[in-house]
């Protein structure tokens, strides 16, 4: 069974596993397609029409599907990586251990916010953005510019306490755990971070910085721990809803999963 660790946590050989396993994705060409579909899907989904990815009830399976993917790819790689989470409650600045020179590499410089330390720096030549919004080919950071604070634990605990996953409209404007976790409603936890990160991360090509993998873990992990601090609340909504992924509806791009199957992370690993 996978183990996904606190990114505090992990060794020195770790986090080498991880980005050499991440840098070969690269390499490859296979890390881009995950950029290219989930870029197509912050286009696609939208308040009033179809919506699978974001701004719906499909938000919290839909990345978890994503992640696993995600996995796998480096497992093919290196069978013993799994992924870390960036717990942004405990790390909340740029000295945190996340950003530190042999593991993600620091904040972008002022003026264009190029990144200029670690693996990922343009510098290195092995991290090109080749699935791009703009002509910059460079990974960028501006820690704490967008916003100045990431989410605290006793906002988590907040949504946390939502007894209810989801509710009608089913979108950007619902009152729920979902929405509030995906940062439309409430303290505004998911959007925030990727705003806080910057750069790439604020745009639907933020798979480009790699920590879009460790923020995405954590989701998932309050996922994990709403689930069992709730456990008669499930997944809303369960049949003929127009326009958004029902419990037993599968899900695109890949059609052939459904919400149901992945309600139960313990399937697939666990979480340190």
């Amino acid at each position: 069974m996978a183990v996904r660790k606190n990114q505090a946590d992990l060794t020195a050989t770790e986090k080498r596993n991880f980005v050499d396993a991440v840098l070969e994705l690269k390499r490859s060409g296979r890390y881009d397609e995950f950029i290219s579909t989930h870029n197509a899907f912050i286009i696609g989904d939208t308040d009033e029409g179809e919506r699978t990815g974001h701004r719906s009830p499909s938000f919290l399976p839909w990345h978890r599907r994503f992640l696993l993917q995600f996995e796998e790819a480096l497992q093919s790689i290196t069978p013993s990586v799994t992924l870390p989470y960036w717990d942004w409650t405990v790390d909340r600045t740029p000295r945190s251990s996340l950003w530190a020179d042999d593991f993600l590499g620091g904040d972008g410089r002022s003026g264009d916010g190029r990144v200029p330390s670690g693996p990922f720096a343009f510098s290195n030549g092995k991290w090109p953005m080749n699935i791009r919004v703009d002509g910059r080919t460079f990974l960028r950071r501006s820690l704490g510019t967008g916003v100045r604070e990431l989410p605290t634990r006793a906002e988590v605990d907040r949504v946390l306490a939502i007894s209810t996953y989801d509710a009608a409209p089913w979108n950007s404007s619902s009152d729920g755990f979902r929405n509030n976790i995906e940062g439309w409603r409430g303290p505004n936890l998911h959007n925030r971070v990727h705003v806080w990160v910057g750069g790439q991360m604020t745009t639907g090509a933020s798979p480009n910085d790699p920590v879009f993998w460790l923020h995405h873990c954590f989701i998932d992990k309050l996922w994990a721990d709403w689930q069992r601090l709730h456990p008669k609340s499930g997944y809303l909504p369960t049949g003929n809803t127009p326009d958004v992924v029902d419990l037993h509806d599968t899900m695109k791009p890949w059609n052939d999963v459904t919400p149901a199957d992945l309600l139960d992370h313990t399937k697939f690993y666990t979480y340190a």
